[in-house]
C-alpha cells in the first residue's frame, strides 16, 4: 500500500482540479460555497488521500451535497471509474472464483481507500444531477439478504431512466466498475 500523506504539491493540485470542477457543474451544489470547501477541506487533511484516490482511479469526484457539518464528494465521471472496472463484487465472490479472477473486488478497493460505496437511493440521486454510465454500469450497495444467496446489485442509466439489475456477485465486465463517496 502506498503512504497514504500526500505532499503539498499534490494537496494543492488536488484542491485546484476539484476547485475546477466545482466551477465547472454549479447545478450540482447550488447555495454551495468553494471557499467554505476548501476551508473544510484544510481542516480535514487526512481525508485528502481519500479524494486523491477517487481521483487518480479517474473518478472525478464533485461536491452534491452539504449535511451533518460535512461535505458529500461523489464519483461524477460521465462512466463508471475507468481505474474501477473489471472487479468483481467484494473479496468472498473474488475467492470463490475458480478461474479468470479479476486483480480485486469493489468492497476490497473500496476498503482501501477509505470511501464508501453508494447505495441504490444515493446512485438514483446522483443521476438527478446529471447523466451518468450510459455505456457502463456501476456496483451499488448490496442488501445482505441478496449476497448472501450470491447476488449483487448494480445500477446504469439506458432510455433515460435508472435501472437496476443483479448479477452473481462474482461477475465482472470491462465496463462495470463502482462510483464511491466520500463524507468530509
Amino acid at each position: 500500500m502506498t503512504s497514504q500523506q500526500l505532499t503539498q504539491e499534490e494537496q494543492t493540485e488536488l484542491i485546484t482540479t476539484l476547485k475546477k470542477r466545482f466551477e465547472k457543474f454549479p447545478e450540482r451544489h447550488e447555495h454551495i460555497e468553494w471557499s467554505d470547501v476548501e476551508s473544510h477541506l484544510q481542516s480535514n487533511q487526512e481525508k485528502l488521500w481519500s479524494l486523491h484516490e477517487m481521483e487518480r482511479t479517474e473518478g472525478e469526484p464533485d461536491v452534491i451535497g452539504y449535511e451533518d457539518d460535512q461535505y458529500i464528494f461523489v464519483d461524477c465521471s460521465k462512466e463508471s471509474p475507468k481505474g474501477r472496472r473489471s472487479v468483481c463484487y467484494d473479496r468472498e465472490a473474488l475467492e470463490s472464483r475458480k478461474k479468470y479472477k479479476p486483480e480485486k473486488s469493489a468492497i476490497d478497493m473500496v476498503n482501501e481507500m477509505k470511501v464508501t460505496l453508494l447505495t441504490e437511493e444515493q446512485y438514483r440521486h446522483l443521476q438527478t444531477l446529471g447523466e451518468f454510465d450510459k455505456k457502463s454500469s456501476s456496483w451499488v450497495e448490496t442488501p445482505e439478504k441478496i449476497r448472501n444467496l450470491g447476488g449483487a446489485l448494480f445500477c446504469d442509466l439506458r432510455y433515460d431512466t435508472v435501472f437496476t439489475y443483479h448479477n452473481g456477485a462474482d461477475s465482472y465486465y470491462g465496463a462495470r466498475g463502482f462510483r464511491s463517496m466520500l463524507k468530509i
